[in-house]
């Protein structure tokens, strides 16, 4: 189904290969600018979020594609500024990122086979692990200046904390289930 929500995600999608051409260019201010479209795609991530619930079209065709276009554009960035930076201080973090979305995609998929989805619902700590991030991922693209760089290097740090506890979060909701003790 056609609606606002949906084509903003269709949106997020499209500007992920903008920014990311953007990123390699080689003219004065690139990397601002393909900040500024990861910005704009981050911005709409919540957007569709907040409309489909205040508009009430939540659809399941946005429900599959919006976690998708969320986790492709925030992988992309995680790859462009590993290669970009070829720095184990990102390297890291990126791994254990992009891991735990598959880990936790998996268990979600996997829950909601069993009907127990609820139990790994997206909580306010992967919200908030959602906001750092992306706080990141915009000043490592930009890379205006060494003090956006640095800070950015920690938020990046702070997301890769909250990113592990709530790997173990969803995965101590599902333990049960997963061992077969539920």
């Amino acid at each position: 189904m056609i609606n606002i929500p949906n084509l903003l995600t269709f949106f997020r999608l499209l500007l992920i290969p903008v920014f990311i051409l953007l990123f390699y260019l080689q003219f004065e201010g690139a990397y601002m600018w393909a900040a500024i479209i990861f910005t704009l795609a981050a911005i709409t991530d919540w957007l569709d979020g907040f409309l489909a619930r205040a508009l009430k079209q939540n659809t399941p065709f946005g429900a599959f594609l919006d976690p998708v276009a969320d986790k492709v554009m925030v992988a992309a960035a995680l790859i462009i500024i590993v290669e970009d930076y070829s720095s184990a201080l990102v390297t890291i973090p990126a791994l254990i990122m992009i891991g735990r979305e598959i880990i936790i995609s998996a268990l979600r998929e996997w829950m909601a086979e069993i009907g127990q989805r609820s139990q790994v619902a997206v909580s306010w700590i992967g919200k908030w692990k959602t906001t750092i991030q992306m706080v990141a991922l915009i000043g490592l693209i930009w890379q205006h200046n060494i003090y956006m760089i640095w800070s950015s290097y920690a938020f990046l740090y702070i997301a890769t904390g909250l990113t592990l506890y709530s790997a173990y979060d969803y995965l101590k909701a599902a333990w049960g289930n997963l061992t077969g003790s539920a």
